[in-house]
């Protein structure tokens, strides 16, 4: 068995969730590569022998299993190690939230259990990918995104107009300080904030949420995820923001930008004890009502 381990940083105690993780590893012989920064917090805290990796080489396909500690932001950089390797991802919450990290860090020991029981399934999540004509150091190497790309106003109150077509064909110029395009996965970060819907995972569509439209009849609009959207920004300042989950660039105002669904997946592993369901009821609270 192979294993991945990324974080970002720790606080206190978290660190022990990582050693009892390291721990079970350990007895059942595994191969384990930790990324290179991270580790080198975990050094001197164990004396299991592991490997490294970094977002340029040590992870090929023949891994197992990727385990992001931290929040869902730590998951989404998770995803820039992975890319198309086709990996499967698990994220262990020490964060706050946690619609991506779902797993429990109390329980960590059972992220190995239970895969190796077999008790999970793999669920394939779309992401989404900016096109440009000119190279833009920010995007080249990592032009994809899990959760959602972002256009928005950069250094100014005015809002901005985001031209926009669907295949070619003209939807609507939004007035407004910018548009989220999103995943399923996505629906629920910015764009939920935005008043964009809650999209099941595996439904085969992406989410359009402006963001503080001043044209008050603009509203969330879900389309097919084999759409290609084409959009163009302008405004009163010469550039603004595009932001590719927590990733941001800046781009000349009338630029050309065509957002489209990859052509690969990322595989997140869900574990029998968990569910997207599940994870709406505990961190939406949905269902905390009295009269249920």
């Amino acid at each position: 068995m192979k294993i991945a381990i990324y974080g970002q940083s720790y606080i206190g105690e978290d660190i022990s969730y990582v050693l009892q993780l390291l721990e079970e590893l350990e007895k059942r012989h595994a191969t384990v590569a930790i990324e290179a920064s991270f580790a080198e917090m975990v050094a001197g805290k164990t004396s299991m022998a592991f490997q490294k990796f970094s977002n340029k080489e040590g992870l090929d396909a023949s891994f197992d299993m990727f385990v992001s500690f931290g929040g869902d932001g730590t998951m989404l950089r998770a995803i820039t190690y992975v890319k198309d390797l086709g990996i499967p991802i698990v994220g262990v919450n020490t964060g706050r939230l946690g619609f991506l990290s779902t797993f429990k860090k109390e329980d960590v020991k059972k992220v190995i259990t239970e895969f190796v029981a077999g008790a999970y399934t793999i669920i394939e999540r779309s992401l989404v990918e900016i096109c440009l004509d000119d190279d833009i150091d920010e995007i080249n190497d990592l032009n994809f995104a899990l959760n959602e790309i972002t256009v928005s106003r950069r250094d100014t109150a005015s809002m901005i107009m985001v031209e926009t077509y669907l295949n070619n064909e003209y939807l609507t110029s939004y007035w407004a300080d910018g548009l989220i395009i999103a995943t399923p996965t996505g629906s629920t970060g910015y764009s939920l904030s935005c008043g964009g819907p809650v999209i099941a995972p595996t439904t085969k569509s992406l989410v359009m949420t402006p963001i503080a439209p001043h044209n008050l009849n603009a509203r969330p609009l879900v389309i097919a995820d084999d759409t290609k959207i084409r959009i163009k920004v302008s405004g009163r300042e010469e550039t603004h923001l595009v932001s590719l989950d927590s990733r941001i660039a800046t781009i000349p105002n009338g630029k050309e930008i065509v957002i489209q669904k990859t052509n690969f997946n990322i595989k997140l592993i869900s574990y029998t004890s968990e569910s997207f369901l599940k994870t709406l009821r505990n961190k939406l609270l949905w269902g905390e009502d009295r009269r249920n």
